[in-house]
């Protein structure tokens, strides 16, 4: 059973002062969560955690990680700039994006952020550039290709990924960045996503640290850094058991002694980049019912919509849905949860059984913290809703308003609009 970290009660509070509605983030579980990664790491004199700021680019949430100890992993100039004013410095920053523009990569170079290249093309693209000089500090990202499985269960299929590098590359291109003067050298890899087990770290951590003395043998560089990147996921459903981190922690230091340990590397560095498992539990979409319909199904129309939440409609996720005070009801009824966009996969849940829901009544939309506000956009002029933090004392803070529909005519030109 999933139980919100927030109260009927508060959530009557919550939306007499703000309309849903609204994702709304709890403070204390965010600095438990990066407090328990940087605990199981511990034994990594140079671990550092490099959240994923696309999973969610909240200011006050970047922040709070930052408190916390956290780095930042960007995809683009703008989450390299929004992590710079919200007070990451370059040695926090790494930058790993993909098809980048010129004008990107000089950015990153520009603040010292870790430049992480997708392409082993890049390498002779960065050469032809005549104002950038190669940093003393650079990454290659690794595609194995294949299939990704874990004993009978196949959990991703890396052929069939647009970003990293075969084997052969990634090699010539430690030669290739050695040449151009860098001087310490990294590897990142992502082979799965959302995965449940304590065993995809680990696993994922022994094919690499055995790549790294492959690396070592061929290029003579052994490498300072290697980023396991993100893949350790959340217990979307409920009969799921979550990931234990700890434990997590445990079986990478266990490869890390068998592989690298054993063979006299002992000052490699390990790096993270964990969006989902940061935030997505301590993150609610709060939605209120508007209308039910009964057709040849029964329909809950909420004032959420995929705008809000995209991941049921775009992947046909599952997000478990709590109706606010009907926690102990018996789930009798059988209902559609949708949104009021035209289109018919606006739907948060399908054939879901919950209680008796009445029009008026609140839900709560579990682990929307991240890839929740994140993914919004604005299909049927729908504007963004409201991020609200629950903090550690309690309090509620706003910490992005809801958009305005000025907001939303911002950009046109040449219309004078009266709002």
């Amino acid at each position: 059973m999933k139980v919100p970290f927030v109260t009927k009660a508060e959530l009557d509070q919550l939306t007499a002062e703000f309309p849903t509605p609204f994702h709304l983030y709890d403070e204390r579980g965010i600095r438990q969560k990066a407090r328990a990664l940087q605990a199981a790491f511990a034994w990594n004199e140079g671990f550092k955690e490099y959240f994923a700021v696309k999973a969610t680019p909240t200011p006050a949430i970047l922040k709070i990680l930052h408190e916390e100890g956290c780095g930042v992993d960007c995809a683009s100039y703008v989450e390299l700039l929004l992590s710079q004013k919200t007070g990451f410095d370059g040695s926090e920053m790494m930058f790993s994006s993909n098809d980048t523009p010129a004008e990107e990569f000089k950015f990153a170079k520009e603040i010292g952020a870790t430049i992480n290249l997708d392409a082993y093309e890049h390498i002779q693209f960065l050469e032809t550039l005549s104002d950038f000089e190669f940093p003393e500090t650079m990454s290659l990202r690794y595609n194995p290709g294949g299939v990704f499985a874990m004993g009978t269960k196949i959990m991703d299929n890396p052929e069939e990924s647009k970003f990293g590098m075969t084997k052969a590359q990634l090699i010539q291109g430690f030669k290739d960045l050695q040449n151009l003067g860098v001087k310490k050298f990294g590897m990142h890899s992502f082979l799965a996503s959302n995965t449940v087990t304590n065993d995809y770290y680990p696993k994922l951590a022994h094919q690499l640290f055995e790549l790294a003395l492959e690396i070592r043998q061929e290029t003579g560089i052994t490498l300072d850094f290697i980023n396991l990147s993100g893949g350790i996921g959340v217990n979307y459903r409920p009969e799921e058991e979550a990931n234990d981190i700890a434990k997590i922690g445990q079986g990478v230091q266990k490869a890390y002694q068998e592989v690298l340990s054993a063979n006299g590397i002992e000052n490699l560095k390990i790096y993270t980049e964990l969006g989902r498992f940061m935030l997505a539990p301590h993150g609610h979409l709060i939605t209120r019912v508007l209308h039910l319909k009964e057709t040849y199904r029964k329909y809950v129309g909420v004032d959420a919509s995929a705008v809000n939440l995209m991941r049921p409609a775009f992947y046909d996720a599952y997000h478990h849905i709590t109706v606010a005070g009907k926690e102990n009801e018996k789930a009798t009824e059988i209902y559609d949860v949708t949104g009021s966009l035209c289109e018919n996969n606006d739907k948060f849940a399908k054939q879901r059984a919950l209680p008796e829901i009445q029009e008026g009544d609140l839900l709560v939309i579990h682990d929307t913290g991240a890839h929740g506000f994140s993914m919004g956009y604005q299909y049927n002029a729908k504007l963004r809703s409201a991020e609200i933090l629950l903090q550690e004392n309690g309090e509620a803070r706003l910490i992005r308003r809801a958009e305005k529909p000025s907001d939303y005519f911002a950009t046109l030109d040449g219309f004078d609009f009266i709002c």
